[in-house]
Protein backbone atom coordinates (compact mmCIF):
# COMPACT_ATOMS: atom_id res chain seq x y z
CA UNK A 1 0.00 0.00 0.00
CA UNK A 2 1.27 3.40 -1.00
CA UNK A 3 1.36 6.59 1.26
CA UNK A 4 -2.45 8.03 1.26
CA UNK A 5 -2.70 11.92 -0.54
CA UNK A 6 -4.73 14.45 0.33
CA UNK A 7 -6.95 16.86 -2.32
CA UNK A 8 -8.20 19.89 -0.69
CA UNK A 9 -11.90 21.08 -1.89
CA UNK A 10 -11.99 24.09 -2.86
CA UNK A 11 -7.94 24.42 -3.78
CA UNK A 12 -8.33 28.73 -3.62
CA UNK A 13 -8.51 30.61 -1.00
CA UNK A 14 -10.33 29.91 2.15
CA UNK A 15 -12.83 32.30 3.51
CA UNK A 16 -14.78 32.11 6.98
CA UNK A 17 -18.01 30.39 6.33
CA UNK A 18 -16.94 28.78 3.19
CA UNK A 19 -17.40 24.80 3.05
CA UNK A 20 -14.41 23.14 2.61
CA UNK A 21 -13.85 19.10 2.23
CA UNK A 22 -10.26 17.41 2.73
CA UNK A 23 -10.53 13.66 1.40
CA UNK A 24 -7.52 10.97 1.70
CA UNK A 25 -6.92 8.70 -0.31
CA UNK A 26 -4.76 5.49 -1.30
CA UNK A 27 -3.96 2.71 -3.51
CA UNK A 28 -4.98 0.14 -1.13
CA UNK A 29 -6.18 -3.82 -2.26
CA UNK A 30 -7.85 -4.66 0.43
CA UNK A 31 -9.84 -1.21 0.72
CA UNK A 32 -8.00 0.69 3.30
CA UNK A 33 -9.65 2.60 6.05
CA UNK A 34 -9.19 5.87 7.01
CA UNK A 35 -8.64 8.48 9.73
CA UNK A 36 -7.85 12.10 9.70
CA UNK A 37 -5.94 14.06 12.53
CA UNK A 38 -4.94 17.57 13.31
CA UNK A 39 -1.61 18.71 15.09
CA UNK A 40 -2.19 20.36 18.18
CA UNK A 41 1.14 20.97 19.70
CA UNK A 42 1.51 18.36 21.54
CA UNK A 43 3.27 15.15 21.20
CA UNK A 44 0.03 13.06 20.22
CA UNK A 45 -2.39 14.58 17.54
CA UNK A 46 -5.91 14.72 18.10
CA UNK A 47 -8.19 12.25 16.19
CA UNK A 48 -10.90 13.78 13.89
CA UNK A 49 -12.88 11.87 11.94
CA UNK A 50 -12.52 8.07 10.65
CA UNK A 51 -13.84 8.93 7.27
CA UNK A 52 -12.24 9.41 4.36
CA UNK A 53 -13.39 13.27 3.55
CA UNK A 54 -12.82 15.80 6.61
CA UNK A 55 -15.76 18.17 5.86
CA UNK A 56 -16.53 21.54 6.84
CA UNK A 57 -19.70 22.69 6.60
CA UNK A 58 -18.58 26.26 7.38
CA UNK A 59 -14.78 26.50 8.06
CA UNK A 60 -13.66 29.12 10.71
CA UNK A 61 -10.21 30.86 11.49
CA UNK A 62 -9.89 28.66 14.37
CA UNK A 63 -9.59 25.58 12.36
CA UNK A 64 -6.33 26.87 10.51
CA UNK A 65 -4.00 24.53 11.04
CA UNK A 66 -2.01 21.24 10.24
CA UNK A 67 -3.68 18.14 9.02
CA UNK A 68 -3.01 14.40 8.58
CA UNK A 69 -4.61 10.40 7.54
CA UNK A 70 -3.91 7.16 8.00
CA UNK A 71 -4.79 4.56 5.47
CA UNK A 72 -4.92 1.28 6.98
CA UNK A 73 -5.92 -2.50 6.00
CA UNK A 74 -4.85 -5.84 6.78
CA UNK A 75 -1.33 -5.63 5.24
CA UNK A 76 -0.41 -2.12 7.33
CA UNK A 77 -0.52 1.47 7.61
CA UNK A 78 0.50 4.24 6.23
CA UNK A 79 0.31 7.72 7.25
CA UNK A 80 0.16 11.07 4.60
CA UNK A 81 2.18 14.04 4.47
CA UNK A 82 1.10 17.12 6.90
CA UNK A 83 -1.01 19.66 4.90
CA UNK A 84 -1.73 23.35 6.05
CA UNK A 85 -4.95 24.90 6.18
CA UNK A 86 -5.06 28.94 6.30
CA UNK A 87 -8.56 30.66 6.97
CA UNK A 88 -9.07 34.06 6.13
CA UNK A 89 -11.06 36.31 7.92
CA UNK A 90 -13.73 38.01 5.55
CA UNK A 91 -13.17 41.57 6.65
CA UNK A 92 -16.20 43.74 6.93
CA UNK A 93 -16.88 46.73 4.46
CA UNK A 94 -17.82 50.19 4.69
CA UNK A 95 -19.45 52.14 2.98
CA UNK A 96 -20.29 56.22 3.43
CA UNK A 97 -23.87 58.13 2.31
CA UNK A 98 -23.80 60.30 1.19
CA UNK A 99 -20.35 59.90 -1.35
CA UNK A 100 -19.72 63.40 -2.53
CA UNK A 101 -17.84 65.99 -0.34
CA UNK A 102 -19.72 67.31 2.78
CA UNK A 103 -20.70 69.94 4.47
CA UNK A 104 -20.65 70.88 8.35
CA UNK A 105 -24.34 70.65 9.50
CA UNK A 106 -25.04 67.77 6.83
CA UNK A 107 -26.12 64.22 7.92
CA UNK A 108 -23.55 61.59 7.26
CA UNK A 109 -24.19 57.46 7.84
CA UNK A 110 -21.54 55.22 7.82
CA UNK A 111 -22.73 51.63 7.02
CA UNK A 112 -20.83 48.11 8.16
CA UNK A 113 -21.96 45.45 6.18
CA UNK A 114 -20.48 41.69 5.78
CA UNK A 115 -21.74 38.25 4.54
CA UNK A 116 -22.07 36.61 7.55
CA UNK A 117 -23.79 33.72 8.32
CA UNK A 118 -25.45 33.18 10.92
CA UNK A 119 -25.99 37.41 10.88
CA UNK A 120 -23.35 39.16 12.48
CA UNK A 121 -23.34 41.68 15.11
CA UNK A 122 -21.45 45.22 14.65
CA UNK A 123 -19.08 47.40 16.46
CA UNK A 124 -18.26 51.27 15.71
CA UNK A 125 -15.00 52.61 17.27
CA UNK A 126 -13.18 55.47 16.61
CA UNK A 127 -9.08 56.34 17.54
CA UNK A 128 -8.47 58.51 20.19
CA UNK A 129 -4.79 58.37 19.73
CA UNK A 130 -4.15 55.73 22.53
CA UNK A 131 -4.09 51.99 21.99
CA UNK A 132 -7.44 51.13 22.58
CA UNK A 133 -9.83 52.79 20.12
CA UNK A 134 -12.99 54.84 21.57
CA UNK A 135 -16.35 52.35 21.19
CA UNK A 136 -18.98 54.38 19.72
CA UNK A 137 -21.90 52.30 18.75
CA UNK A 138 -22.98 48.89 18.47
CA UNK A 139 -25.46 49.10 15.54
CA UNK A 140 -24.31 48.32 11.90
CA UNK A 141 -24.98 51.93 11.14
CA UNK A 142 -22.82 55.23 12.91
CA UNK A 143 -25.66 58.28 12.16
CA UNK A 144 -24.78 62.11 12.34
CA UNK A 145 -27.68 63.80 12.12
CA UNK A 146 -25.19 67.21 12.25
CA UNK A 147 -21.61 66.35 11.49
CA UNK A 148 -19.12 68.23 12.77
CA UNK A 149 -15.42 69.51 12.64
CA UNK A 150 -14.83 67.75 16.09
CA UNK A 151 -15.95 64.50 13.95
CA UNK A 152 -12.86 64.39 12.42
CA UNK A 153 -10.53 61.16 12.48
CA UNK A 154 -10.22 57.23 12.01
CA UNK A 155 -13.56 55.03 12.12
CA UNK A 156 -13.73 51.41 11.62
CA UNK A 157 -16.13 48.85 12.89
CA UNK A 158 -16.15 44.97 13.37
CA UNK A 159 -18.22 42.35 12.70
CA UNK A 160 -18.50 39.06 14.81
CA UNK A 161 -20.84 36.07 15.13
CA UNK A 162 -20.98 32.67 17.02
CA UNK A 163 -19.24 31.27 14.38
CA UNK A 164 -16.21 33.34 14.15
CA UNK A 165 -14.21 36.40 16.06
CA UNK A 166 -14.23 39.71 15.73
CA UNK A 167 -12.87 40.61 11.77
CA UNK A 168 -11.88 44.76 11.62
CA UNK A 169 -13.00 46.27 8.80
CA UNK A 170 -10.91 49.27 6.84
CA UNK A 171 -10.36 52.38 8.84
CA UNK A 172 -12.98 55.41 7.16
CA UNK A 173 -11.23 58.76 7.61
CA UNK A 174 -13.31 61.77 8.33
CA UNK A 175 -10.87 65.22 8.11
CA UNK A 176 -11.41 68.93 7.19
CA UNK A 177 -10.64 69.09 3.34
CA UNK A 178 -7.80 71.29 4.74
CA UNK A 179 -6.77 69.27 7.61
CA UNK A 180 -6.38 66.10 5.96
CA UNK A 181 -3.48 63.49 7.17
CA UNK A 182 -2.46 60.99 4.96
CA UNK A 183 -2.95 57.39 6.26
CA UNK A 184 -0.04 55.56 7.68
CA UNK A 185 1.89 52.83 5.47
CA UNK A 186 -0.12 49.79 4.49
CA UNK A 187 -3.61 51.30 6.11
CA UNK A 188 -6.15 51.22 4.10
CA UNK A 189 -8.78 54.29 3.82
CA UNK A 190 -11.57 56.03 2.60
CA UNK A 191 -11.37 60.14 3.02
CA UNK A 192 -14.82 61.67 3.91
CA UNK A 193 -14.19 65.52 3.23
CA UNK A 194 -15.80 67.51 5.80
CA UNK A 195 -16.11 71.36 4.44
CA UNK A 196 -16.46 74.33 6.83
CA UNK A 197 -19.56 76.19 5.51
CA UNK A 198 -18.67 79.15 8.07
CA UNK A 199 -15.52 79.72 6.24
CA UNK A 200 -17.79 80.17 2.72
CA UNK A 201 -20.40 82.35 4.27
CA UNK A 202 -17.52 84.58 5.53
CA UNK A 203 -15.77 84.65 2.18
CA UNK A 204 -18.93 85.28 0.75
CA UNK A 205 -19.65 88.13 3.11
CA UNK A 206 -16.38 90.00 2.57
CA UNK A 207 -16.61 89.56 -1.46
CA UNK A 208 -20.32 91.36 -0.96
CA UNK A 209 -19.07 93.91 1.38
CA UNK A 210 -15.91 94.88 -1.09
CA UNK A 211 -18.16 95.12 -3.83
CA UNK A 212 -20.46 97.57 -1.96
CA UNK A 213 -17.71 99.41 -0.76
CA UNK A 214 -15.89 99.76 -4.48
CA UNK A 215 -19.59 101.05 -5.67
Amino acid sequence: MNRPSVSVSPSAEMLEGGSVTLTCSADANPAASYTWYKEDGTSDPRLLSEEPQLVFSSIQSSDSGRYSCTAENQLGRKTSDFISIDVKCERPSVSVSPSAEMLEGDSVTLTCSTDANPAASYTWYKEEGTSDPHLLSEEPQLVFSSIQSSDSGNYSCTAENQLGRKTPSDEVTCCLSNNCVSPGVGRTTRIIHITRWTLVSVMLILLLVFCLWTR
